[in-house]
This record gives structure tokens, sequence and C-alpha cells, in this order.
């Protein structure tokens, strides 16, 4: 799987009661499809993967593989606070039938660069699936991922990219100076998209997405044909819905979002 273009970090949806709703987790995908995004991520932050068992996780990963049926790639979020339940949660998506992984860095503990790499490096041998380090260092207590780390562990054949959530574009252009050609690396802030694709990024994985599909296709789409004053309009008119998200705690906001929009998909 080539990592590139919009892949929301899709919302998760249940009922009333708390539960998962898997129906509306269909809709929603399709919605999300029809927005033209160029990949599906499930168990992202947004998508709440810290608040489910592995039972609904894996209820999550086998309904977004069956439905989506190949339309375009499914990505499950498969990071955890020890090596070992993120290596058992990679080897079930695998079986599941995903086309790739994502595997944030522990929440919990702060490890240092070396055990960081040696906790990616274990997780990435425990699949054929090609896997997408992410660093969310607001999410994570500070921690992230550093671009020497990253150089490091893109010679791994199968840790093939890089979701940056760190808001640092100093960063980001040192992780493109030091990582091969064939290295995806993805920016995670909404915001930055335009300027991330200017230094070289290839795509996004934004919250905004389960929003306003179209409206993110529309900044990577008309990068990609040359349009930059496009691309970057379309950016500006992405900025008032991401402050707009910042006034709640994710992935609330987006959830109060689609309700507004007539698109509830739970609280």
């Amino acid at each position: 799987m080539a990592f590139h273009g919009i892949i929301p970090p899709v919302a998760t949806p249940f009922t009333e009661s708390g539960d998962l709703d898997l129906p509306r987790l269909r809709w929603f995908l399709d919605r999300l499809i029809d927005g033209g995004v160029h990949a599906i991520f499930v168990l992202g932050t947004n998508s709440e993967f810290y608040a489910l068992d592995e039972q609904e996780k894996q209820a999550v990963i086998a309904t977004a593989v069956e439905h989506v049926a190949g339309r375009v790639p499914v990505l499950a979020g498969t990071g955890a606070e020890t090596t070992r339940e993120a290596e058992r949660l990679t080897r079930m998506a695998e079986r599941e039938g995903v086309q790739g992984v994502s595997v944030i860095t522990p929440y919990f503990i702060s490890p240092n660069q070396k055990e960081l790499e040696d906790h990616y490096r274990r997780v990435a041998a425990a699949t054929g699936l090609p896997l997408l380090l992410y660093s969310n260092p607001v999410t994570c207590g500070g921690l992230r991922i550093e671009a020497e780390t990253a150089e490091r562990l893109a010679s791994v054949p199968n840790i093939v990219g890089i979701k940056d959530s760190s808001g640092d574009l100093t960063l980001v252009a040192d992780l493109l100076r030091r990582v091969p050609p064939s290295f995806a690396v993805l920016q995670g802030r909404d915001t930055l998209i335009y300027s991330a694709l200017d230094l070289g990024a290839v795509g996004a994985i934004p919250a905004t997405g389960n929003i306003a599909p179209k409206l993110l296709v529309e900044i990577y789409t008309k990068f990609m044909e040359g349009d930059r004053a496009g691309s970057r309009d379309a950016q500006a008119r992405l900025h008032p819905l991401r402050l707009a998200l910042n006034l709640c705690t994710p992935p609330g906001g987006v959830k109060a979002a689609l309700a507004i929009l007539g698109e509830s998909i739970g609280p």
C-alpha cells in the first residue's frame, strides 16, 4: 500500500447506549468514499480507539474491510501501550484483511528514542503489512518520533511512512531531508496540509476529513494538479472549521459538527 492523499481518521459511530453502531459506520464509510478520499483509517485517535476493547476493535476493522470492499485501501490503527499488545492487534488487523496499519507511540510511558525504535522494529517484524509510524506528541505526553529515529526505521522494509501530528514544520522538513523518496510523510495537522505538501509531504490524515471530505480532497488535488493558488484557497476555507473544533475535546467537535449538518453518528 502506498500511503498518499487524504486519509480521514474515521470517527466511530455509537448508539445512545454507548454500543458500536456498525450500520451507521457502513453509511459513514460510504459518505467518505463518495467525498473522494484516497483511503480509510479506522481506529485512529479521532476514532476513539482508546475507548474500545479488543473485540470492538475487531468488529470495526472487519466491518470496514467488508463494506469498503476494495474501493479504497483500509488502514487500521494498532498502536498500544505495550509492544506485545501492539503486535497482537497488528496480527489481528492483518487477519481481518486491512491493507496497512498505523502504530501510534506509547501514550502513558515515555520511552527514549532507542527504546521507541526497538518497539517499532518488533511490531513491524510481527506483520507483513505496510506500517505507518504515528507521532502525536500532544496526545502522548510530549513523546514524538524524531527525524533521526524515523530515518533509521525507514530502513525496515515494511515501515513505509509516518503521520506527523507535531505541528512542527521544521521537523517535517528534516524528515523529508532524511528519508528516501519512497517513505511517505503525511501531515496530521489540518491547518498545515498545504504547507506540508509544499515541503514534499504526500498527503494528510485530517480529522476534518470526517466533516468536509470534498474540501480536504480539493486541497490535495489542486496542489497535485499544479494549482497552488486553488490549493491555498481551499486550505484557507478549511481554517475556520478547524479552529472551531479546537473549542471541543476531540473527537467531540467532529461529532457535534456532523450532528449540526444533520449527519449524526451518535455521541
